[in-house]
C-alpha cells in the first residue's frame, strides 16, 4: 500500500509541471489527497488539496491562480498542474491521503495522514 508522487524536474522561470500522485494496493477514491512541498532548509507546507468527491479544493495563497489540482478516480490518481512556476516553488513535492474528507480548507494539512508519498523534486531556475 503506497504513493508514488512523480513528473518533478527541472524547469526554468515561468514553465510548467504537472505532478501525479498514483496510489497502488488501495484505492483513492475515499480519500483526501494533498500535495505538500519542503525546501531546503525551511518546514514541510501545505500547497492543495482535493476533497474524496473531487468538489472542494483549496489552495495555499502562494501558488493560488498558478497551480490547479485535480484528481482521476478510475485512474486512482491525482494530479498538480503546476503553470508559472517561480524560484521559489523549488522544493520536494509530496503528496498525501487521508480518509473522507469533502471540504477542504488549510486545516487538512494538519491532519495524521494515513499514506504518504515519497516526494519528487521541483527545481526552478531563475
Amino acid at each position: 500500500l503506497q504513493l508514488q508522487a512523480s513528473g518533478g524536474g527541472l524547469v526554468q522561470a515561468g514553465g510548467s509541471l504537472r505532478l501525479s500522485c498514483a496510489a497502488s494496493g488501495f484505492t483513492l477514491y475515499y480519500y483526501g489527497i494533498g500535495w505538500f512541498r519542503q525546501a531546503p532548509g525551511k518546514e514541510r507546507e501545505g500547497v492543495s488539496c482535493i476533497s474524496t468527491t473531487g468538489g472542494s479544493t483549496y489552495y495555499a495563497d502562494s501558488v493560488k491562480g498558478r497551480f490547479t489540482i485535480s484528481r482521476d478516480n478510475a485512474k486512482n490518481t491525482v494530479y498538480l498542474q503546476m503553470n508559472n512556476l517561480k524560484h521559489e516553488d523549488t522544493a520536494v513535492y509530496y503528496c498525501a491521503a487521508d480518509l473522507y474528507h469533502y471540504d477542504m480548507g488549510a486545516t487538512f494539512f494538519s491532519y495524521d495522514m494515513d499514506y504518504w508519498g515519497k516526494g519528487t523534486q521541483v527545481t526552478v531556475s531563475s
